[in-house]
């Protein structure tokens, strides 16, 4: 068995298990070993749980069950969520102690559908930040270059999937959290339609912004976990790429970008364009409020969860997430009822954009994987915060609920990959993932493998 099956798609190992040319025991113990051999270097996981995977791969085994869509397929998630047995942390030092008696509802339903959990991911503390950096458990580095950013705050379950130590895993996002990472670590990051995925039994962080996403290698990955995951999946229409119509933003998301970025992004445009699609420049809502309006709703819900723990335990917190729940005691009622009136607005403006187009093209992000400890990057002689710059194309998804994937479609100069970013119509998943899976398979392109030694 090859290293190369640690890099494999859901797709393939799935094949490969149910034609009996794997085990599940064997999947468990590649997964194992490369787990071990590269925990400092990738920082990926807070916890594993590989010897009662290994139990429940010999189950597997002895009696395989091909009705089940993901069996024997090993996944991890982010310890924002719930497993039974094990502690969720958070990422946090806040909540070492918080042992847990039931699973997620997510969790539930990918041990139903047959995979196999192996452990709990790496993160920025209680999700806040974009960056994925984390003073406790170490900060994840990208998989083509350990000098740079995994990004986050999923940046575990990125790195996790990058450095071939799971098939997929779970992740969060509030901001970008999820499609940010994988976008760039070379993975396809996928947000459903806000509420089609539980968030039962998950840390929240902000409840009116908060998604269960996926970190997959291809997009049909992400549509098997999506099939097991969603609520009241429905049957994928199938969509032709030709006479597709991509409204393509004018504004802000093709600004201050990184040139080569936008380089892929034309060169991709220029494919779907000789497939036959539709390319509509489109006039988007104004983005000028758009991270106030954001801040102006998550902080008050991130401090109405942690609230409980800071009289006794608010020395643990982070000297930056103490900072974030401080602002968020100082907005006032009328701010936070203010921001969801946008976040409304925000969302009826779409869905009347999305009357003219089928989907929604942009870059997923405006920049590379920035260097680990970098505070600002600079793009067009415009400096500002790299978690800003990292999630500044996948942020206003989040407000408005729309899906939204990311996936690979070019390599940088630098040896980063790039990523774009496709947004669908609300409750449209499917057909998001269909249109993802056409994109990926028709374009000439293939991402290399990180090099890792």
């Amino acid at each position: 068995m090859t290293a190369t099956l640690a890099f494999a798609s859901l797709s393939e190992i799935s094949s490969r298990l149910r034609n009996r040319e794997v085990s599940a025991t064997e999947l468990i113990d590649l997964y194992a070993d490369r787990i071990e051999r590269l925990a400092e270097e990738s920082k990926a996981f807070i916890c594993v749980d590989i010897e009662a995977a290994r139990g429940r791969a010999a189950s597997i085994d002895k009696n395989f069950d091909d009705e089940l869509p993901l069996n024997g397929i090993p996944y991890s998630c982010k310890d924002l969520f719930n497993v039974k047995g094990l502690p969720t942390t958070g990422g946090s030092q806040v909540l070492q102690d918080n042992l847990v008696h039931e699973d997620a509802e997510v969790v539930k339903r990918m041990n139903q559908a047959g995979a196999n959990f192996i452990g709990k991911n790496n993160l920025h503390e209680f999700a806040y930040g974009a960056t994925g950096e984390n003073t406790l458990y170490g900060t994840p580095p990208n998989p083509y270059d350990p000098s740079r950013l995994a990004g986050g705050s999923s940046s575990g379950s990125a790195a996790a999937v990058g450095f071939g130590l799971c098939a997929a895993a779970l992740g969060t996002d509030t901001g970008g959290s999820v499609r940010a990472p994988a976008s760039l670590c070379g993975l396809v990051g996928f947000k459903p339609t806000y509420g089609r995925i539980s968030t039962e039994g998950v840390v929240p962080y902000s409840w009116t912004l908060d998604h269960v996403g996926t970190l997959t290698r291809k997009a049909a990955d992400a549509g098997l976990l999506f099939d097991s995951l969603a609520s009241e999946p429905k049957t994928p229409v199938q969509t032709s790429l030709h006479n597709l119509t991509i409204g393509i933003p004018q504004s802000f998301f093709f600004e201050r970008c990184d040139s080569e970025i936008l380089d892929s992004i034309d060169a991709l445009m220029n494919f779907l364009h000789r497939e036959g699609a539709i390319l509509k420049p489109v006039p988007m809502p104004s983005m000028e409020f758009t991270r106030a309006v954001s801040l102006a709703v998550q902080m008050p819900e991130a401090l109405s969860y942690h609230n409980r723990y800071l009289e006794q335990r608010g020395h643990l917190y982070s000297r930056d997430f103490r900072a974030g729940l401080a602002l968020g005691q100082c907005l006032l009622a009328e701010q936070y009822i203010r921001g969801k009136r946008f976040i409304e607005t925000y969302r009826n403006d779409m869905d009347r954009l999305f009357a003219e187009v089928d989907v929604i093209l942009t870059p997923a992000t405006p920049v590379i994987a920035p260097k680990i400890g970098v505070i600002e990057v600079t793009v067009d002689g415009y400096a500002e915060p790299a978690g800003n710059a990292i999630t500044r194309y996948t942020s206003f998804f989040n407000m408005t609920g729309h899906p939204a994937i990311t996936l690979p479609c070019g390599m940088h100069s630098k040896g980063l990959p790039i990523g774009a970013q496709l947004v669908g119509k609300h409750f449209g998943d499917e057909q998001l993932i269909d249109i993802a899976q056409q994109v990926e398979s028709g374009y000439d392109f293939e991402l290399p493998l990180p090099d890792l030694g």
